[in-house]
């Protein structure tokens, strides 16, 4: 995850102007709420089940989570972090180099806190060492406007999976020297390079997704007719996206897929009659320089053949080309003016959606907290579970994890107002208010 957009400070005089409209209390928790989608979806992804089939309607509907809630949490990263800056009313002068520390200050928190989680070992893939680093890369853009905003989104979307392919085609010996100095690779978290270019969530490809929730954060969403133009776009974008790959996929074709066949075969001849299962990694090296003839039956590197144009068509999850994020921003899009105009703009019915999905809102208000909360989850039951069995995930595990992170949220909000991180998050950014 996860999740800056949960490190928005819960008071709204400190996240954006001074609420002069009624209905901007809905578009907050609209936005806590948006969040929450993103925090279960993300739950759905670590421990929730997969289908047992492919090309159905059931495998498809369980297949949505994955990709797209990480998509909407940096969709909705982008939001806040304008937000912190003003929103709609920019900031300038003072305000502004205050906002500016503020969110330096939380990237590099949320820096050294998903290095550290994912130095623990943990089998989830930490997203907050790279929210960290794409805080730290929107800061100069915090005052430009919607448009430029989404031109930004539009031009990343389109170059950093092309940048990201090309990389794989490249001799890429000087990441491994650079890795080698890299501290973050030391302390056993994701190093700088990867964060950039080649790691689950290279920001060189997923700024798409800052860029795009940045812009929306420079929009006043109490004009109808903004709500009314959004709801138009998400859709058009999913479409474009999901449809534009489908339609892509028809006319180009599928690149072959290499035959590890004589590789698994040395492989198990080799290792027939040795008892590997409780190797160390000593053991493992010296029967890698034993049997390294091994290796020269892999197939050739797909790389070696040159750019392979194929591989950015397609909109699977995590596969990082323009037609997933197109889709995956659409989706976004649509989820977040879709819960802010429910839970604000419909007058009676908001009130209502307000008390029904409470729980939901105020798990996206400590968002930040949950999501390290299921990390540690996952950690003790399945990863590194004392009884050295684990806990079977699935639906079950995905359950018991979404209720009790709304029973432990709304709790929490009975008697405070922030998340234990969200407080501290707060509480660090403090000094800021000095800046001159």
């Amino acid at each position: 995850m996860t999740d800056t957009v949960a490190l928005q400070p819960r008071d709204p005089a400190l996240a954006e102007p001074p609420p002069s409209k009624p209905d901007s209390i809905g578009r907050i928790v609209g936005l806590d709420a948006a969040r929450a989608v993103a925090v279960f979806g993300m739950y759905y992804s670590h421990v929730g089940p997969w289908a047992d089939e492919t090309g159905t309607w059931k495998s498809f509907l369980m297949d949505l989570p994955h990709g797209r809630s990480s998509a909407l949490f940096a969709t909705l990263a982008g939001l806040s972090l304008v937000l912190i800056a003003g929103g709609s009313r920019p900031k300038s002068g003072r305000p502004l180099r205050q906002a500016v520390v503020k969110i330096a200050i939380r990237a590099v928190l949320l820096l050294a806190l998903g290095t550290w989680l994912t130095a623990t070992g943990t089998s989830i893939v930490v997203i907050l060492a790279y929210y960290g680093l794409y805080f730290l890369l929107a800061l100069p853009f915090v005052k430009l406007r919607a448009r430029t905003l989404a031109i930004l989104a539009a031009v990343v979307g389109l170059g950093g999976p092309v940048l990201v392919q090309w990389l794989w085609t490249v001799d890429t010996a000087w990441m491994e020297r650079f890795d080698a100095g890299d501290p973050l690779v030391g302390w056993g978290g994701d190093g700088l390079l990867s964060l950039l270019f080649n790691g689950t969530y290279p920001a060189v490809s997923w700024m798409a997704y800052l860029f795009a929730g940045m812009a929306l954060g420079r929009l006043d969403f109490a004009r109808k007719a903004v709500r009314v133009r959004l709801a138009v776009v998400g859709p058009s974008l999913a479409l474009l996206g999901y449809g534009g790959a489908w339609l892509a996929g028809k006319f180009l074709p599928a690149p072959a897929e290499p035959d590890y066949t004589a590789f698994d075969q040395a492989w198990t001849k080799a290792l027939e009659g040795t008892d590997s299962a409780n190797w160390t990694a000593e053991q493992w090296k010296e029967w890698d320089a034993e049997h390294a003839w091994i290796y020269d039956k892999l197939p050739d590197d797909p790389s070696a053949t040159g750019f392979d144009w194929t591989a950015l068509v397609g909109a699977s999850p995590h596969s990082g080309t323009p037609f997933e994020l197109a889709g995956n921003i659409g989706v976004a899009i649509s989820v977040i003016v879709g819960l802010v105009a429910l839970l604000g703009y419909c007058g009676r019915a908001s009130v209502w959606s307000r008390r029904v999905l409470a729980p939901l809102v105020a798990v996206g208000s400590m968002s930040l907290t949950v999501y390290v909360a299921h990390i540690a989850g996952v950690w003790y039951l399945v990863d590194h579970p004392a009884n050295g069995v684990g806990y079977e995930t699935g639906w079950r595990m995905w359950a018991v994890f979404v209720v009790v992170a709304m029973v432990f949220a709304l709790l929490w909000r009975r008697f405070l107002k922030r998340g234990p991180l969200e407080w501290i998050m707060t509480l660090a950014t403090k000094p800021a208010k000095y800046v001159k």
